[in-house]
């Protein structure tokens, strides 16, 4: 029998370059919240796919950035923490992209020795001459960087940069146990699943501004009763998430309780409030209760 393979890859590059869709078409379930707004992974989410003899334990990272506030800062944190612990490096870029926002993270990747696999997402509408004219881009300024052209929305070329992490990890017993799916509670996807929501109705600066938490998480044998409280920074943004006459909190609430219904297979009931809560992104000791300052 062949022997048991286990590690830590994490996946790392700008925000919005698909870091999330990858992720989630590795594990198979919805885990990390995808939207077509920049930064909306907040923490690192760790997604565990198992075989018979291997182990991979994912970690999608926020998108990097140049932080401009404690919040920010703490996010970079979990990044930074992605060099310390990994068994393989997963730079996403997208096709006609550059370089990372911050080039200290570019000079990590050229000088670290973990094996770094540069994937190369959304190349559904490129040409053959700009892919490999791409190709050609990366593989000049990261020589010792394996390239691999993928589509993670589209599951090109998906399964092949997964067989080639099981070839890199290290031979390992198991982390976690085998039916496990992942090392976050219940209630961090029920936050998770309500804030992607927001992402998807709010404009402007409103989805920055919220926190969730969720208070009250009972499950029953045929029912989950959650209660989350949704906050906001200023008054004026309370009044944006409730909208007229409750309209808008009740969408979110709708959608939210259909995708939870579907990630924890029960029904769900879910009540949802606004609060504001001051400047919560800047202060050190909310961010800590929030898990963001480690």
């Amino acid at each position: 029998m062949a022997a048991h393979k286990a590690g830590f890859v994490n996946i790392i590059g700008n925000p919005n370059v698909g870091k999330s869709t990858l992720m989630n078409a590795f594990v198979g379930e919805k885990l990390s919240i995808i939207t077509s707004k920049a930064q909306t992974t907040r923490h690192r989410i760790l997604g565990i796919v198992n075989g018979e003899d291997f182990q991979v334990i994912l970690s999608d990272t926020p998108g990097i950035i140049k932080p401009a506030y404690e919040l920010q800062s703490s996010m970079m944190g979990f990044v930074k923490s992605a060099f310390e612990d990994a068994d393989v490096l997963l730079y996403m870029v997208e096709i006609g992209e550059k370089a990372l926002k911050d080039e200290r993270f570019f000079d990590k990747i050229k000088s670290t020795n973990i094996p770094v696999l540069l994937l190369l997402n959304k190349i559904d509408g490129a040409t053959q001459e700009l892919l490999e004219e791409q190709v050609q881009y990366w593989q000049q300024e990261l020589p010792l960087v394996e390239i691999h052209p993928i589509s993670a929305l589209n599951n090109f070329n998906v399964r092949g940069v997964f067989e080639r992490i099981i070839e890199l990890l290290p031979e390992a017993p198991p982390y976690y146990p085998k039916d496990q799916l992942t090392d976050k509670p219940e209630r961090f996807f029920v936050n998770e699943t309500i804030r992607e929501k927001i992402l998807m109705h709010y404009k402007k600066e409103i989805p920055y501004s919220v926190e969730i938490e969720t208070e009250e998480f009972v499950e029953d044998e045929d029912i989950i009763r959650m209660r989350a409280v949704i906050m906001v920074e200023r008054d004026s943004q309370k009044g944006i998430i409730i909208g007229h006459k409750g309209s808008a909190l009740k969408r979110v609430g709708v959608e939210a309780r259909k995708d939870l219904e579907k990630f924890f297979g029960k029904q769900v009931h879910i009540e949802l409030y606004v609060k504001v809560n001051k400047n919560w992104r800047s202060d050190a000791r909310q961010l800590k209760r929030f898990g963001y300052n480690g």
